[in-house]
């Protein structure tokens, strides 16, 4: 629904899931919706954005995790990021879907902070030109967490040296699940994002 923005644009557009060896009806519904499904049969979620990728056939790739959901005035700024002609590739902040506690509040806080300071790229939504994606050799298939972190990193690289930039798009934020707030502790999120904030140029 909220890609049908890209149509008054004149854009044509597709929607690809990839299916990570689910045990449910994803790719079912997935079809039965209009969806491209593709199957990769390696849990990792590198790969599993990767194969997604591959079957993709516009100029740009925008990755959306499964838990996360864009809001049209999110697509819309991230049309309006692209045809500025600035960029190569983009994010955005996020909000939770849920109610959490005050420190775990803090951490997303910390983090929609340092990912507009330094052009970190959560990977529940990043936008790429397709060819920089493909050329930059996409998401790095050894890792298996991070792997968005050190893609923003060759991507800022790669704008740098061709005088373009990226963006993380902050007006409509992308609502994401809540659930990896509980999966760790208040001091790994924060350990993690001292890693991150320090380890980035």
């Amino acid at each position: 629904n909220a890609a049908r923005v890209f149509t008054p644009l004149g854009w044509e557009w597709e929607l690809i899931v990839c299916d990570n060896n689910s045990t449910d009806k994803t790719s079912e519904i997935a079809r039965a919706n209009g969806a491209k499904v593709v199957f990769e049969p390696i849990n990792q979620i590198a790969r599993a954005r990767n194969s997604g990728a591959a079957a993709a056939n516009g100029a740009w790739i925008i990755f959306v995790d499964a838990d996360s959901h864009p809001s049209a005035e999110l697509f819309a700024d991230t049309a309006e990021a692209i045809r500025s002609g600035k960029f190569i590739a983009g994010g955005t902040i996020m909000r939770m879907d849920k109610k959490i506690p005050f420190a775990p509040r803090m951490v997303v806080h910390l983090w929609n902070l340092a990912s507009r300071w330094k052009k970190l790229l959560a990977g529940s939504f990043i936008f790429c030109d397709a060819e920089v994606f493909r050329k930059t050799g996409g998401f790095n298939n050894e890792l298996f967490c991070a792997e968005e972190l050190e893609l923003s990193q060759r991507l800022k690289k790669f704008a740098k040296e061709n005088h373009k930039r990226l963006v993380v798009l902050h007006r409509h934020p992308l609502v994401t699940s809540a659930r990896k707030m509980h999966l760790y502790s208040t001091r790994e999120h924060i350990s993690l994002l001292a890693k991150m904030i320090f380890n980035s140029s």
